[in-house]
């Protein structure tokens, strides 16, 4: 702010001589200028009234002759100094419009506002670098959950978005190159508030500088970095990263989930939603030969899990020497008829559309869909600009980089219990991930379960933490309870109960409750509300345990007496 008020300054500094020179000018002349009394005598203005006459009559707001009527010489010096004193005004006015419209200083404007919008920040934040199509939907659910977030962009049309978005909790936003380490200590790195850094822009190397400097600069925060190559990700992961996203390897490995355990795919969707999101429907996609349509990063990483898979997978290739794909492609985009004909499209069960463009990628399932009507199609979408047309399309599969990113992260910042839970529910069959699907589908709606974490401690539920201190017998049907009417249960179903270095799956009703536990849920958010209640408030849980209800106030309890 101090460079701000010299540069004001310095490119004001002639308006404003100009300005104190016209009213000195002006103040002076009415002093010396005679006037007349109320009782016809000479009178001179002294210094205060004429600098009270000349402000207003500057400013044109006109309060009348004071103190006495004007004389014809001190009327005409009036019109003189009206005429210039509103020059001058206009004159400064206009420099100071000129000088607030000049990039670098709103740029600097800007900033300062971010700055004091950073300051002021007292809760714990993640800050995220990139605000394209992953950035903007992981910013919109994370404030629908309430969590605060910065956002580092390098385009300022990308800003503007994010300034007009209408999102739950005030996001700032500050216009900068984020491989910039005093861009990342402006927008809070280095500040106790910022718990995590999450690099999504679209250049690797970016992210990468953003993972170091994160973890240079602030070691204790939790970084979480996209990474579209492999050896970037390495390196990104060798500097202490919690989390490297690759979306075409996390498509490539819900594909195959969904090839061999469609159950498992359908928990594992429900699972890593965002809020509000509708429940995603079973995909049950065919054994067979499939065609795959582009061999780049996203095409390398689909044919390898469709091999692992036991399938067989044809190559359609643009440029097979740069993509290095193998000596049996089929040289081609896919587009026409012809180079799918070729391929085999008659007698495939599915169609995998991966090239980096969008009329492409549609162009090869309306192509293939007259061809063969039965396909099971996946399409790569690579902006979300192409929304309408892909829902038009009525695709089986689509993949966009942004949305799986978006809800992998989400997930993990929002219940870091349910990357153990993933992890350990693979070692079940398929049948005991139907069944699970099946008891969360009787307690939600249309929209997808909330999942929610909780401690048992004093800081993050102090009553279930004073209880257990006194010895008392505490069990997991209690935890759900409803706070209205202990006989009912909440709509929510126990996913995971760690305790210490032991984890259980799906723990039953009966299951002992102890200091230092940790219980993962997932159900509707009344029910996760309801639970917050529980576990924070001492008269609501003791009314969970023996079914009297005790008054909180001073005097409710006068009253109950």
């Amino acid at each position: 702010m101090h460079n701000i008020f010299f540069v004001l300054l310095r490119r004001l500094h002639l308006p404003l001589i100009t300005l104190v020179c016209v009213y000195a000018i002006s103040i002076l002349g009415f002093v010396l200028i005679p006037g007349v009394d109320d009782q016809g005598q000479p009178w001179r203005m002294d210094f205060f009234h004429a600098f009270y006459f000349v402000s207003f009559m500057g400013t044109t707001i006109g309060f009348g002759e004071i103190p006495y009527p004007f004389t014809d010489a001190q009327r005409m010096w009036t019109l003189v100094s009206i005429y210039s004193t509103v020059i001058a005004w206009l004159y400064a006015i206009g420099v100071m419009l000129a000088t607030l419209q000049n990039p670098g200083i709103r740029r600097q404007l800007t900033a300062a506002t971010f700055r004091r919008a950073i300051r002021r920040l007292r809760e714990p934040f993640y800050l995220i670098c990139g605000y394209g199509d992953t950035g903007s939907k992981l910013v919109q659910a994370f404030t629908e959950a309430g969590i605060r977030t910065v956002v580092v962009e390098i385009q300022q049309d990308r800003v503007n978005e994010l300034e007009l978005a209408d999102h739950r909790l005030f996001v700032p936003g500050l216009c900068a190159d984020a491989s910039d380490p005093e861009n990342l200590m402006q927008a809070g790195l280095t500040t106790p508030y910022c718990i995590g850094v999450i690099a999504l822009t679209n250049v690797d190397v970016v992210n990468l500088k953003v993972a170091i400097t994160a973890k240079l600069l602030n070691p204790p925060v939790s970084v979480i970095a996209r990474a579209e190559t492999r050896d970037v990700g390495l390196n990104i992961a060798s500097f202490g990263s919690e989390h490297i996203m690759n979306p075409f390897e996390i498509f490539a490995d819900r594909l195959a989930m969904a090839l061999h355990a469609p159950g498992f795919f359908l928990l594992h969707e429900w699972m890593t939603s965002v809020p509000h999101e509708a429940l995603s429907e079973p995909l049950f996609p065919p054994r067979g030969m499939w065609i795959l349509c582009g061999y780049g990063r996203f095409g390398k990483a689909v044919h390898k899990r469709l091999l692992e898979e036991g399938l067989e997978v044809v190559i359609i290739e643009a440029q097979p020497e740069m993509t290095h794909a193998p000596q049996d492609v089929i040289v081609g985009t896919g587009t026409e008829a012809v180079t799918l004909q070729q391929a085999g499209i008659e007698h495939a069960v599915g169609i995998v559309a991966g090239t980096d463009d969008d009329a492409n990628n549609l162009s090869i399932l309306m192509t293939a869909r007259q061809l063969n009507r039965d396909l099971f199609m996946v399409s790569r979408q690579n902006s979300r600009k192409n929304d309408a047309i892909f829902q038009a399309a009525e695709l089986d599969l689509v993949m966009q980089r942004g949305s799986i990113i978006a809800h992998t992260i989400f997930a993990l910042v929002r219940a870091p219990l349910l990357g153990v839970f993933l992890a350990k529910a693979r070692q079940h069959d398929n049948e005991w991930a139907n069944s699970l699907v099946s008891r969360i589908s009787g307690i939600t709606a249309d929209e997808s379960p909330l999942i929610w974490e909780i401690a048992i401690s004093a800081e993050r539920s102090p009553a279930l933490h004073d209880f257990l201190d006194r010895n008392e017998v505490l069990t997991l049907r209690d935890l759900y309870r409803d706070p209205r009417d202990r006989e009912r249960q909440l709509p929510c179903v126990p996913l995971l109960h760690r305790r210490d270095e032991t984890v259980m799956l799906l723990p039953g009703d009966d299951s002992m409750m102890a200091s230092g536990d940790q219980i993962l849920f997932c159900g509707l958010n009344h029910a996760r509300s309801m639970m917050e209640w529980l576990i924070n408030n001492q008269n609501v849980f003791s009314y969970i345990l023996s079914g009297e209800e005790h008054a909180s106030s001073y005097l409710g309890r006068l009253f109950s007496r």
